[in-house]
């Protein structure tokens, strides 16, 4: 899974003329998910956002922090979007072929919101409406905008697969570990 965080003042979302949801100053994250995107990956990108530090510390150090600490009158929330993956590494059409399936992504999207709630607290984590057609509205704070993304999963390589490759590497006077194999 991969995620856009952007410190914003104010971020809004809205469907068919419809105000969805809203927040004042927090983070909008717009949250996208790969084909090949299990549970774990969406726990460990939730983990970022909740620990990424986004706001100077009391003394005024950018220390950024998701929290920031409560003030007076100030809450910090944040919210978050599904967006599709898409590779754009050849020519100027982007290709969605490594995006989740519709089903998937909308199991791990809302895996990924729920674990964000729970750390961060269920009425200060806000979203949208999964595969609407969605208007949101931020105002940028700094700006600051970072890309974070979760551990890619794993390939599994079948017991065979990994045999014959240790046997190819065998053969050419290099000894290896295959991972993903027993």
């Amino acid at each position: 899974m991969k995620a856009i965080l952007q410190r914003v003042t104010s971020a809004s979302v809205t469907v068919d003329n419809q105000l969805i949801s809203s927040i004042g100053k927090g983070i909008l994250v717009l949250a996208a998910v790969g084909q090949h995107d299990t549970k774990r990956e969406a726990e460990g990108l939730a983990g970022k956002v909740l620990k990424m530090r986004m706001w100077d510390g009391e003394d005024g150090i950018s220390q950024f922090t998701l929290y920031a600490g409560e003030t007076q009158h100030e809450h910090r929330s944040a919210e978050a979007e599904a967006n599709a993956t898409a590779a754009t590494n050849k020519g100027n059409k982007p290709s969605f072929h490594k995006s989740a399936a519709p089903e998937q992504a909308r199991s791990l999207y809302e895996h990924f919101v729920a674990k964000v709630r729970e750390g961060h607290g269920e009425q200060r984590v806000k979203d949208g409406v999964f595969q609407a057609m969605m208007q949101v509205a931020l105002v940028n704070d700094g700006p600051i905008t970072l890309e974070i993304e979760s551990e890619p999963p794993q390939p599994q390589i079948s017991t065979a697969k990994a045999d014959k490759e240790r046997e190819r590497h065998k053969a050419n006077g290099v000894i290896t570990k295959i991972d993903g194999a027993s």
